[in-house]
This record gives structure tokens, sequence and C-alpha cells, in this order.
């Protein structure tokens, strides 16, 4: 029991923190949208996107079932350790300014404009245009969700508890975003990619172990361990990211 509650929270808490993220920059696209061709277009293309999400969770399901669990955790564990390592790595540069940290308000601005512009083009085309831009942006910040979930919760039985984190997460932005009309700009998005990539990299180090039969010192726990040498890692990289910086400007 005690070994299943140290992934219960840990996964609960990666996918609400991922999905938070993704449902963010989903939002700021459905909204850019809807304040240029209305809720209608909008909100018809989200909804498509999601329907086409939930028919793809529905044939993996089954399907997660026939695949031998060793070889289940192996295939999750390298997935999601690279997954993991790619938020890290945008994370870490940015909180060194090596990139500019990402700006929803500014995300919004861009896609409002892009969306008027094609407005002025073709008038006729733009409920299609606005439809299927907020289909894509759902369907494919939504798939990254239903990766992550997966990835999480298969193998260990955590499925439910993943799934409740990301719908939680998904909820919460869509509430947000329909009572306040306007982009989550003060969602400290990096900050969350940091956190975020260090408990899928944590969680892949993990699983990839599993898979290949490694008996972890803690067992469970040892999640714990990998997600502390993660942190310290990256913050070590991003002082390092930082040095050269000051070095030039000296």
């Amino acid at each position: 029991m005690t070994s299943n509650l140290a992934l219960v929270w840990p996964a609960v808490t990666a996918a609400f923190l991922a999905s938070l993220v993704e449902a963010v920059e989903a939002l700021t696209i459905v909204l850019a949208v809807a304040m240029v061709r209305g809720w209608r277009p909008a909100g018809l293309g989200a909804l498509a996107g999601l329907l086409l999400l939930a028919l793809i969770v529905v044939a993996l399901g089954p399907l997660l079932d026939q695949v031998p669990l060793h070889l289940l955790q192996l295939v999750i564990g390298i997935l999601l350790l690279l997954f993991g390592m790619r938020w890290l790595r945008k994370a870490i540069l940015r909180a060194a300014g090596v990139i500019p940290l990402h700006d929803e308000a500014a995300a919004f601005a861009t896609e409002t404009a892009e969306l008027r512009e094609q407005a002025r083009r073709n008038e006729a085309r733009l409920d299609w245009i606005g439809g299927l831009t907020t289909f894509k942006a759902v369907l494919l910040e939504g798939l990254e969700v239903v990766f992550i979930v997966i990835a999480l919760g298969a193998g260990r039985g955590m499925l439910v508890p993943a799934s409740v984190g990301a719908v939680a997460a998904c909820l919460a932005v869509a509430a947000v975003g329909l009572i306040v009309h306007r982009p989550l700009a003060r969602v400290p998005e990096n900050t969350l990619k940091f956190a975020v990539g260090i408990m899928l990299s944590a969680f892949g180090v993990f699983w990839t172990g599993e898979g290949l039969g490694v008996a972890w010192p803690g067992a469970d726990f040892a999640i714990v361990g990998f997600a502390a040498m993660f942190l310290v890692v990256s913050s070590a990289a991003v002082g390092l990211a930082r040095r050269p910086k000051a070095e030039l400007q000296s």
C-alpha cells in the first residue's frame, strides 16, 4: 500500500502540471479564434478535437493489456525519459536566458493577428480556418496529455490517478478561460515545464530500469531520488549556461 502511494501522488502531480501547460497553450489559440470569429467555430473545432482524442484513448486502452509488462515499462520509460528531457532542456535554456521565455499574451496577439490577416484575404473561409485552427490545437496539445497519462499510468495501475490529474487541470484551465475570456499569461509556464521535465525524466529512468529488471533501492521511492538528482543537475546546468553570457558582458 505504501509503495502504491509513493507512485500515486507523483503520477497525479506530474499529469496535472503537464496537462496544465498543454491546456493553457490550447486555450490561448481557442480564445484567439473566438475573439476574431466568435465562439461557434472556435467551440466546434475544439469539440471535434476532443472527440477524436476520446476515440484515440478508447482505441489505445485495450491494446495496452496485450503488451508484456516489462516490454511496456521499457518502451514507455525510454519515451518518457526523452519527452521529459526535451521539456527540461527548453526550461533550462529559458531559465538561463539563452532563449526567451514563452509568453502566452504574445502568442495570443500573434495568433489573433494571423487570423485577422486571413479574414481580410478570404472572409468566406474564415469559419473553416478558425475551426481547423482550434481543432489542430486541441488535438496536438491533447495528444501530449494522452501520452503523458499513459506513460505515467501504464504498468502499475496508475492510469486512473494520472487521468484524474490531467482532467482536473484541463477543467480548471477551461473554467478560468471561459470566465476571464483572456489567455492565462500569469501562469508561470517555464517553472511548470521545469518541474514537469524533472518529474517525467525521473519516471522515465525508473520505468526503464523496471523494464530491464533492475531492482531499485527503496523500490518506488527511488523516483524521489531520481527527481532530486535531476533537480541538482538541472540547476547546475542553468548556472553553467548563464556563465558565458555574464563573462561576455564583463
